[in-house]
């Protein structure tokens, strides 16, 4: 799998890879297909968009993973976008995405990463969770277009952050900052 930021050629095959996941409901809070304009300019080239980064597979797109400032988040703060194909299924692509992505918020300068996703999403929640963001919020009721309430969670990763997969009870906590770690971690055990 090859890792690289998106440009504009790709929107075609990430505004399809994305609709089929909109048409098949229940992941994301994006209710309406988008063009390959709109797609481009919501996750790629627009005001918004500070990058977007697709994962290659056997010459297909099968993800892209996005940082926005969509929504006029706080100073150091990005909100993170998600997707991969669905049919069919590549291990590995959301892991691969992040690290890229990660790479790029401390190129940015970011001191948070954001991702509100829908509570009833329950492999995006695990997605998240699994890359060490941490759940601080919950909007509740939220109403999709037709009215049906949802609610959505609200999770945050620390940049500059690394997560340690051992067990808390080997290292004393599973949070790192990279320049001073609370106790010494095994650096196999790190992500």
């Amino acid at each position: 799998m090859h890792i690289r930021r998106a440009v504009s050629a790709d929107a075609e095959e990430l505004s399809s890879l994305l609709n089929e996941i909109i048409l098949a409901g229940g992941t994301t809070a994006l209710e309406t297909p988008l063009s390959a304009a709109e797609f481009a300019d919501w996750f790629i080239d627009g005001e918004f968009p500070l990058t977007c980064h697709v994962a290659e597979h056997d010459q297909s797109l099968v993800g892209f993973q996005s940082l926005s400032l969509y929504g006029d988040p706080p100073k150091g703060f990005a909100d993170i976008a998600t997707f991969a194909r669905m049919h069919p299924r590549t291990a590995g692509v959301g892991s691969a995405l992040f690290r890229a992505t990660r790479a790029a918020a401390e190129e940015f300068g970011l001191e948070f990463i954001n991702a509100t996703i829908r509570a009833d999403n329950v492999s995006g929640l695990g997605y998240y969770a699994n890359m060490g963001f941490e759940t601080y919020d919950r909007l509740i009721q939220v109403p999709l277009q037709d009215g049906t309430p949802g609610s959505r969670s609200v999770s945050q990763w620390a940049v500059g952050t690394t997560r340690c997969r051992a067990p808390k009870r080997v290292c004393g906590s599973a949070w790192y900052p990279k320049t001073r770690p609370r106790q010494p971690c095994d650096p196999n055990l790190m992500m």
